[in-house]
């Protein structure tokens, strides 16, 4: 258990927060990452003091580059979120956190320095690899996945801090496979309803590899882990019925919807391809057909965000958590649109 006594004012950990109803249609959740620049860090702490103000929303994620590379921008701009208002979520990864020859010292100092300045609320993650590496390899006699990092925060810090997890609708890329064209035709309806297509290859987390998916999941939740957020998905259908094999599963936390914004076509083809997720055909079409049109793109990507925030309240859905790629224009459009804001369009 932790000794120390934190000095700033204590955030609140958010799986209270979410077992509280929201005043309005929803709650709505922010992601953001570091900046490469310094100027680009001014620009994003006024970016998220505005849409703290413009959405209020209920907390505010920062992420944690890949193999461990922005990890103490990633502290300091989380530390920053909470001393100007927000409930802050920090994300901290098993990668590349050996320090004093220690593998989990700098994990365990990350922790203290977040505990210490406020912070109480962890995205804990095994990361992704180190930038020019294919695989993730974990560092000799330190943590080697998301599960490891759980207990140990739950060894250490006690209930100190609320800890939320990575779930995946469609099954973690490195379980996704490339399928043969026998291996097409021959998917279950379950393979069917979560599969993808990309360069015309047809890739799917096997039903075998789904549950062990979902069973290291629920080892997560039983753990310490206090809600589940979702990688990104475009496909709503896939979502619910991940929400509904979680119930099955006994996983009974809350499960937060994961929603990538689209903003432009180069990067959703790149994101959707890298993470090989389901892009319905309707909006994959959709998208070609106006791809040399940015403006057309943003808009649009405002409607079928909507569309999709809509199909997921009327499943009982809470909360909206956003990946905003550190961007306000479509993200201030969709909460308009819900009517979760008001006119916030028209200022952006």
């Amino acid at each position: 258990m932790c000794s120390a006594t934190a000095t700033n004012a204590v955030d609140p950990k958010i799986i209270d927060l979410l077992n509280k109803d929201p005043e309005g249609l929803a709650h709505v959740s922010l992601e953001y990452f570091p900046p490469r620049t310094e100027q680009g860090v001014k620009n994003l702490h006024a970016r998220m003091e505005r849409m703290l103000t413009n959405t209020k929303c209920l907390y505010t994620d920062m992420t944690w580059g890949a193999g461990g590379s922005t990890a103490e921008l990633s502290l300091e701009l989380a530390l920053h979120a909470q001393k100007t208002g927000h409930v802050s979520n920090l994300h901290l990864t098993c990668t590349n956190m050996e320090k004093d020859g220690d593998p989990i010292k700098g994990v365990h100092d990350a922790l203290q320095a977040a505990f210490d300045g406020g912070i109480r609320n962890i995205v804990a993650l095994r990361g992704d690899p180190q930038e020019g590496e294919n695989e993730w390899t974990a560092t000799k006699g330190g943590f080697t996945c998301a599960l490891d990092l759980v207990k140990y925060i739950r060894k250490e810090f006690g209930d100190d801090f609320g800890v939320s997890v990575a779930g995946y609708p469609e099954g973690h890329p490195n379980r996704i496979s490339e399928l043969t064209e026998d291996e097409v035709k021959s998917m279950s309806e379950s393979e069917l309803s979560r599969c993808c297509t990309h360069d015309g290859i047809t890739y799917v987390c096997k039903d075998d590899d789904y549950k062990k998916e979902m069973d290291y999941l629920k080892e997560k939740v039983d753990a310490g882990a206090d809600f589940i957020i979702t990688q990104m998905f475009f496909d709503a259908e896939v979502f619910k019925t991940f929400v509904e094999d979680c119930r099955t599963w006994g996983i009974n936390c809350p499960v937060v919807p994961g929603l990538m914004c689209i903003n432009a076509y180069p990067g959703f083809k790149k994101m959707t391809k890298f993470c090989k997720t389901r892009v319905p055909k309707a909006l994959e079409e959709k998208m070609d057909s106006m791809k040399d049109d940015a403006d057309a793109i943003k808009k649009f990507g405002v409607e079928y965000g909507a569309e999709v925030c809509r199909t997921l309240l009327d499943s009982g859905v809470k909360i909206l958590h956003f990946y905003t790629l550190n961007l306000e224009k479509v993200v201030y459009g969709i909460t308009d649109e819900l009517g979760i804001t008001s006119g916030l369009t028209e200022q952006s």
